[in-house]
Formats: C-alpha cells, structure tokens, sequence
C-alpha cells in the first residue's frame, strides 16, 4: 500500500512537472507568435507610412502638372497668319476693323453683300460669281437657239417677256442667229442689295463673242465668227432668301 501511494505521488509530479513544461511551451510559443505578430504589425505600418509619403508625392507631383495648362493639339509654327476672312468681311479680331469682303468693293457693295449674307447663310459670293457665270453663257446660248423653255427656268417674267418679244421678232423677220461665247474675261459685283425677302446683286461681265446673223436665204448679213467682240453686260440677279430654291434668276439685263 505504502508503495502504491508512493508510486501515485510520484506519478502527480511527474505530471505537474509535464504541466508545467506545456505551460512553458505554451507560453513561449504565444510569446513567439505575438513577436512575430507585432513584428508584422510594425512593418505593415512602416510599409503603409512608406506608401502614403510616396503617394503624396505622386499627387503632388500630379497637382503641379494639372496647374500647367495642356498644350493645344496643333501648335503653330512660325509667324501666325492673319486669320480668315468670312463672307461678311468680319475677322477673328474683335477690336480690329471690319475688312472688305473683296479688294477694291465700294462700302454700298460691301454692305450689301453682308445684309445678304446675313439673311442667307448659304450664300457664299465666290460660289455666287460662279454660278452667275454659268447662268451668263446659258442665258445666252438659250436666246441665240431659241429655247424659250430653257429660259423660263433661268428667268424672271419680265426678263423672259422681253427675250420672247426678240425672238418673236426674229422667227418673224426669218433671221437666224449663229452666236459664240468664246470667253468670259471677267465677273464683278458693281451693286448688291437685300430688301427682306428679296436679294438682289448685279454683275458686270466682259466676254468675247463671235456673232453671225443669217437671213432665210441662210445668207450672212452681219457678223463674223472669226472675230470676237468685246462685250460688256450688265445682268443683275435675285432670289428670294425664304425660298427653298437655291437659285438666283436673271431679273434685270443691260448693256454696260
């Protein structure tokens, strides 16, 4: 019995002695793990802390650069330009003063030329100059074949009255007409004017025609298509701005 109990104590101190080492295990694994952890800790902070000094910087630095302003996409080189003129004459500068449209434009055209302009977005008088040109020869070339058809189309009624009276007289006399337009010399605006909704330019044109006059014989009685005769005409044209045509008609011819 005594042996026993001897055994028995011994036994509880070998096992308070086990206890006591896991204690000890125990605490210095803890004691490691907590190291390790607050060791952890500390360089995430120092690594946070290293960030946001080198995010700082990084926006700083973007700061500075949005300050400046972007550089525009097409730089110019060199001297600038003067800038364009529109149709009006008017330029970019504000405080500048207005420029003729065209050089050598009295201010009555060019005044004008802007109420036009103003009235009708659409016009553009290098495109009008044009178009008036053509108009010119084909007028023309209508009259001298007598295509009264062709010119209802590029006339007014009073304008195409009086070219049916001159080919009336004409068919009635049996005369024939063998007309040439060998050139245009020039086109110029000498008048231009805008009376809501009517505008109105007149222009004078210079052109070369070689003309013959044939009788019903087929005889020629006047003329000659090998020389050219300066012509000077006087053709103003309008159109009405509110009109969804976009073409101007011939409303006044003379001789210049």
């Amino acid at each position: 019995v005594g042996d026993r109990r001897e055994v028995l104590r011994l036994l509880r101190g070998v096992r308070a002695e086990e206890r006591d080492a896991g204690r000890a295990r125990r605490h210095d694994v803890r004691v490691v793990t907590e190291d390790r952890e607050r060791v952890g800790r500390e360089r995430a902070r120092r690594h946070v802390h290293a960030e946001g000094r080198e995010l700082a910087r990084d926006l700083e630095e973007i700061g500075e650069h949005e300050e400046q302003p972007l550089p525009p996409r097409f730089e110019p080189k060199g001297p600038q330009a003067n800038p364009p003129r529109n149709l009006t004459g008017e330029t970019g500068n504000a405080g500048a003063a207005p420029q003729a449209v065209v050089p050598g434009v009295t201010p009555a055209i060019e005044r004008g030329i802007r109420e036009i302009a103003g009235a009708d977005r659409n016009f553009d008088m290098l495109a009008f100059l044009e178009g008036a040109k053509g108009a010119y020869r084909m007028v023309l070339e209508a009259f001298w074949r007598g295509d009264r058809q062709a010119l209802a189309q590029l006339c007014d009624a009073d304008v195409l009255e009086g070219f049916n009276a001159a080919l009336d007289a004409r068919e009635a006399a049996g005369e024939k007409l063998d007309y040439k337009l060998v050139r245009i010399e020039e086109a110029t605006i000498v008048a231009a004017d805008y009376r809501a909704p009517m505008a109105r330019v007149t222009v004078r044109f210079t052109a070369d025609i070689a003309a013959v006059i044939r009788n019903a014989d087929d005889q020629v009685i006047a003329g000659s298509l090998n020389d050219a005769v300066e012509t000077i005409d006087l053709w103003t044209f309008s159109r009405d701005v509110n009109s969804a045509s976009p073409d101007w008609l011939v409303d006044e011819t003379d001789e210049g």
